[in-house]
């Protein structure tokens, strides 16, 4: 058993450039094994939806450095992100589609990515297309609609606030209504604004390319190929 723990040897190096048509062959083998594994056993289909996000920097960021306004933005895309995954925003397309869980959307079907200004993308996937652009669409205007309804508060929570602080209402008063409003807005700042750009004839692709499949494929059987003559090699040696 020492071949098996013994450091690779310069004939081992030419064993294997010796053995170039038997990688070549098997490189083939697993290219084709890989496409029939994406024909025999597709990967799901992957919906995009995008939501254009606008901070308004130029009126919502009236002091400090330059420099600052990439932690303010960063700051509040954070929180627009919280929405995006909060339990009202899931809820409703499990709600809608009916035969799906929130847990199963966060952790398997829905995914996000975006930028800290501008445009939002909304992924869903799915074994049907047709139910993966529902989805992507559901949680699309879902946020949307989360979002707007918090900017919307923000609004109402600073103008009372302005008005307790001009005497012009007591805060006894409406103690009630800023911590509705206060809960409400989710911390957003009520100068934002989104708005839902894309929602019909959605990018649909597969999770995966048929490419990645043959690459995988081909490294894999390249790999067992490369095993195959060293320790053949060994052993008869």
């Amino acid at each position: 058993m020492k071949w098996l723990f013994s450091p690779p040897s310069l004939d081992d190096f030419l064993r294997l450039l010796r053995a170039w048509k038997f990688w070549l062959l098997f490189s083939i083998l697993g290219a084709l094994l890989g496409v029939g594994a994406y024909y025999a056993f597709p990967p799901d289909y992957r919906a995009q939806a995008t939501v254009v996000v606008d901070f308004n920097i130029e009126e919502s960021w009236t002091y400090g450095a330059d420099r600052d306004v990439y932690y303010y933005l960063e700051r509040e895309s954070r929180k627009l992100v919280e929405v995006a995954w909060a339990d009202e925003t899931v809820a409703a397309v499990a709600e809608e589609m009916g035969d799906i869980t929130v847990a199963e959307l966060r952790n398997e079907r829905l995914h996000l990515s975006q930028p800290q200004d501008g445009g939002w993308h909304f992924y869903a996937d799915d074994a049907d297309s047709a139910r993966a652009e529902k989805m992507v669409v559901l949680w699309a205007e879902s946020f949307v609609e989360n979002a707007r309804e918090g900017a919307t508060n923000a609004t109402a929570l600073k103008a009372l606030t302005t008005s307790i602080e001009n005497g012009i209402v007591e805060f006894a008063s409406v103690e009630a209504e800023l911590a509705r409003l206060e809960a409400g807005s989710s911390g957003i700042t009520s100068y934002v604004e989104v708005s839902l750009s894309q929602k019909e004839s959605l990018p649909i692709t597969r999770t995966n390319s048929l490419g990645e499949y043959l690459a995988f494929g081909a490294a894999a059987m390249l790999f067992l190929a490369t095993l195959w003559v060293l320790f053949t090699g060994k052993m008869n040696g």
